[in-house]
């Protein structure tokens, strides 16, 4: 946002010259009279008044903030406004010390909006980078006077959610990069290794056992056939990822990721203390339990998961408690719906709702560590018995010649 530049008179005369940052001369202006600022001259900024960091962001060369980023900004705002910071020294504060352009930008902005008259709520929901959960929590947090709780809870749910989610997608992600790095290796074998011993059993006429002649045969298709392989792959590649970014195709993923032996289970209970995670820290903030479902459903990253739970919130719309709905979807453990129904009778659900998320946190990390110890050898046993035969097949025929078996 460029600064312009402005001359004015104070009471008793003395000429004052201070700057102000605006899209236009005209906004600029318009923020000067809502200060009472009588403004005599103002000047547009000039090529050397530039800011490259911020030319950088327009530009989009600048990568845009993440979790790590946000999770700090929150837990440093909470803390300033606990101190009885004022909004606006709070975030020049953090405009100074922010290492991320993107966001440094973005805290300005947040700033001069504050400034101009606007909530903390409406300055951040225009913005990229705060989703809906995260505006609504400030908007509570301003609405009962206890923002800086709020962005203390915000931050906690944060880095929880960011840890269960990382937790999903190691599980996920270290089994095919094994696979992957399988693939290559097999691949090489048949390219450059294999045609080295077919080679050799050329030169001695040997008859090969049929074993050695597969292998053979699987490395000359490879060798044959590796740009259309890798062309087909490619395509595949594509077509996929295109197709689960369709409404159609990423509803069929999500309900055979729901299903997939072994990953099903971890990517329900993922989402399911995700849910109970969120709409905790919604409850806690003091958002009505509609909105609170109605948010936590929107950060849901299953579609078939969040149409279930959309069932519920009609549900509760109804006049029902959230529990009858809950018991009726199959894979919602019993256990936990037992104790959303005390914490619902009790008048502590948003309690209870933190115990069952702790619960899914610490059944997801359970079951990452029985994948990984499973899938583990799983994967290095087929990958070992694949390049074993090969290696068998290929040294068979020597063995057999130095044993003088014709």
């Amino acid at each position: 946002m460029p600064k312009f530049k402005y001359v004015t008179f104070t009471n008793d005369g003395k000429r004052v010259e201070d700057a102000i940052q605006a899209d236009s001369i005209k906004d600029a202006r318009k923020i000067l009279r809502r200060q009472n600022i009588r403004v005599a001259k103002i000047t547009p900024p000039s090529v050397f008044d530039i800011d490259l960091n911020e030319m950088m962001v327009d530009a989009g060369i600048v990568k845009a903030f993440g979790r790590a980023e946000l999770m700090r900004f929150t837990r440093q705002l909470s803390i300033l406004i606990n101190a009885g910071v004022p909004i606006l020294e709070c975030m020049e504060i953090l405009h100074k010390q922010e290492q991320n352009l993107h966001l440094k930008k973005i805290i300005k902005t947040i700033s001069i909006q504050v400034e101009e008259g606007k909530s903390l709520f409406e300055a951040m929901s225009q913005q990229p980078g705060f989703d809906k959960l995260y505006c609504s929590l400030v908007k509570a947090g301003e609405a009962a006077g206890i923002l800086d709780s709020i962005l203390v809870k915000l931050a906690e749910f944060l880095e929880k959610a960011e840890k269960l989610k990382k937790q999903v997608k190691s599980a996920l992600t270290y089994p095919v990069i094994i696979i992957i790095v399988g693939i290559v290796v097999v691949f090489g074998l048949m390219i450059f290794v294999v045609p080295q011993f077919v080679s050799i059993l050329k030169e001695t006429n040997q008859q090969v056992p049929w074993v050695t002649q597969v292998v053979m045969d699987v490395s000359a298709f490879f060798q044959n056939y590796t740009l259309l392989l890798i062309a087909g792959l490619v395509s595949v590649s594509i077509f996929f990822s295109n197709y689960i970014k369709t409404k159609q195709g990423k509803k069929n993923w999500d309900k055979f990721t729901m299903k997939a032996p072994l990953f099903g289970m971890l990517i329900i209970k993922g989402n399911l203390g995700s849910f109970t995670r969120t709409l905790a820290t919604m409850l806690t903030a003091g958002v009505p339990i509609i909105d609170s479902l109605e948010i936590c459903i929107d950060t849901l990253d299953n579609t078939q998961i969040a149409k279930d739970l959309m069932k519920v919130r009609k549900a509760v719309m109804e006049g029902k408690s959230i529990t009858e709905p809950l018991s009726r979807i199959t894979y919602f453990p019993p256990l936990v719906t037992q104790m959303i129904k005390v914490g619902e009778s009790t008048g502590n659900l948003d309690t209870m709702l933190v115990k069952v998320a702790d619960v899914f946190q610490e059944e997801v990390e359970e079951l990452v560590g029985n994948l990984t110890k499973m899938i583990e050898p799983l994967i290095l046993v087929v990958l070992g018995g694949i390049i074993g035969f090969v290696l068998i097949a290929m040294y068979l025929p020597i063995f057999m010649s130095a044993g003088g078996v014709e």
